[in-house]
This record gives structure tokens, sequence and C-alpha cells, in this order.
């Protein structure tokens, strides 16, 4: 007689329960180096949840794909100039990336040679402007002091650089000033553009707007944790960086209105959708929230605070795709990304939208 435990033994993995599942084949043609022009020429990817079916459209069909009453979500930060760019004490090149302040001047940070710059090392990013690193973390990033005779905000913006992907393999550009942020971003702290929002301009937001449909606004500040690959197999050991996020207590109101009288929640990025995510209840209901989050949202999981959702195509084996296939359905996901890449779509930040629907 078989023993009763060879069966589950033997059992195979459900399909997205791991890291491999999420790998997928991408020519390097298919990453996006710069943005196309205008801002919602991007093309998109349309992604019927309920059929399964997929059409391509463009970025600016979203104003037939929204119903007026809906409301769309989106993460009002702005990137800041986070990438330091001088030289050790020997010479050698250095680069510091910044991730988010401790207090006026001391920063979390990631550094580049990590084994050459222990604490106490200097790096001269300009005159009068050198950074101390302090102190290591749990997480293998650094506390860094920033010492200038002025204001360290004014530093950074002065002698930063816009912190690019790793995967744009370009210096930044003076185009990436503007292009790498969204029009509506207004509150500085981010290290990465929240890219489904890249897609939008001034004139399609206005034209939202008198259609009807609502417009909300959060906050996260994206981290650089944002584009780090899950590198154990079973992604329930992935350690998530925490960011700070906000949902004010007008935001909630207005998203539970909007539930309330039967219309549907649009979030732009999934930034966003991990914002609604931590700050919905068990209910579907919207609370305030200031704090951070380090939610993991993966396959499988039950949404509470997002109807629809709108994203770039994201990184093989990341938390992001993960998030996507938690919404969409694993098969679906996978689908979508290999027709994406035979219908030859931009890749990555700068590259083109899929809409969730």
């Amino acid at each position: 007689m078989t023993a009763p435990s060879d069966s589950a033994e033997l059992a195979a993995p459900t399909k997205g329960s791991r890291t491999s599942d999420y790998d997928y084949e991408l020519p390097e043609a298919r990453i996006a180096q710069r943005p196309v022009e205008p801002r919602d020429a991007s093309r998109m990817l349309v992604v019927d949840r309920k059929t399964g079916s997929l059409s391509h459209q463009t970025f600016r069909d979203v104003l037939g794909l929204i119903p007026d009453g809906d409301a769309i979500v989106l993460n009002t930060t702005k990137v800041f100039r986070a990438r330091l760019l001088g030289h050790r004490e020997s010479g050698g090149p250095a680069e510091i990336l910044l991730l988010r302040p401790v207090d006026e001047t001391h920063y979390e940070a990631m550094i580049h040679p990590g084994g050459k710059l222990r604490p106490g090392r200097v790096v001269t990013i300009a005159e009068g402007f050198t950074v101390e690193i302090v102190d290591t973390t749990p997480r293998r990033t650094r506390i860094v002091k920033l010492h200038t005779a002025g204001d360290v905000q004014a530093a950074i913006e002065t002698h930063g650089h816009v912190p690019l992907p790793p995967y744009i393999e370009r210096s930044d550009e003076a185009n990436d000033v503007d292009r790498y942020q969204t029009v509506y971003a207004n509150q500085a702290g981010s290290v990465a553009a929240p890219t489904a929002g890249l897609h939008f301009t001034d004139d399609l937001l206005a034209k939202l707007d008198a259609k009807g449909v609502e417009r909300v606004n959060v906050l996260l500040h994206v981290g650089a944790g944002t584009f780090r690959p899950v590198s154990d197999e079973d992604p329930s050991q992935h350690l998530m960086h925490e960011e700070w996020c906000q949902v004010t207590p007008d935001a909630a109101a207005r998203l539970n209105a909007v539930r309330a009288r039967g219309n549907k929640i649009w979030v732009i990025g999934t930034t966003g959708v991990r914002t609604l995510e931590t700050a919905t209840d068990a209910d579907g209901i919207v609370q305030p929230f200031t704090g951070e989050t380090n939610i993991f949202l993966r396959p499988p999981y039950q949404f509470r605070g997002v109807d629809h959702l709108i994203t770039n195509f994201h990184l093989p084996k990341s938390t992001l795709v993960m998030l996507v296939a938690a919404f969409a359905g694993y098969d679906l996901t996978m689908k979508a990304y290999s027709v994406a890449v035979e219908s030859e779509y931009r890749f990555y930040s700068y590259g083109d939208a899929m809409a969730l629907i």
C-alpha cells in the first residue's frame, strides 16, 4: 500500500507559486531607452480579465476606456536627483544613490563600490559637497552624512543626477529632468518614477476631468527596492523594502464615495495599488493612512481597494510582475507578456502601458 504522504510529496507546485514562474525572455531591443513623444502616444495593451481577450490601443484611448463617474488614482510623488557621482579619497570613482532621508543631513543610501566605502570613508561630489559613510544597515545599505556649507537639498538638486533605472544604458540627459517625471508630480521623495503615470499629458487629464472622471491623489515615495529582483525561489522569503505612503482623509472619503455610488476605481501604477491595499480594510473601506508599507502583493491575493489597473511592463521575476499576476491571474498575465513581446511593445520605465480591465 502506498503511504498517504507520497502523493503530497510528489505534487507539483501551483503555477505562479515559484519565482521562476515569472521569468520570460525579452530581447534587449524591447527595453525602451528613451520615451516616445508625445507622452500619450505610447501603445497600450488592454487585457480583459473576464474574457481573457487582448486588444492593442494607444494610451490616449483611455479617454474612451474609463467611464464618467469612475475615479483614477494618481501617485503624486516627485523624483529627486538622488544619484550622486564623485570620487573616493584614492581618486577612484564612486556613486551614492540616496534612498530616503533619516534626518536633515543623513540619508539611507546604496553605494558603489561597496567594498571600498566602509564607514569613515568620504566621497567628494563637488567642491564644498562631500558624503561621509557613517554606518551599514542590516539590509546592507549605508547611512551617509551629507556635508555642505549651504542647504543640503539645494546641493542635491545642483549636483545630483536623475536616477534612471539600471536597464537604461545611458547617462541622464537634460530631457530626463522633465520626462522621467509625471506631469502631476508635486512632492519630492522618490528615486524612481511611478512610470504608468508618465503616459499622461495635461491635455489628456483635462479631457478626463471634463468627461466626469474623478481624479484622486495618493502618495508613495518609490525606493530603489522596486527594481530588486526576487532571488529566492520561494517568493515568501523575499524581503521588501519599506516605502513611505499616504492616503489623506479627503482622498479616502472620495474613494469610498465612488464605490458607494456604484462606480469603479482605476489605479494608475503599482505604487498606487500598494498604497491603496495598505490603506483599505477587510470590508473594502479605504482608511486614511500615513506611514511605511512593505506590502508584497502576489498570488493568491484578494484585492480590496482596486477595480482596474493601468501599469507598465515589468522586469522578469520582480515583485511587480507578481503583483500584476495577483490582479489578473497568473496565466492571463504571462499570456499578455508573451503577446507584448511578440508584438514588439516597449518595456519598462520608458516603455508602453497595459490596462487590466
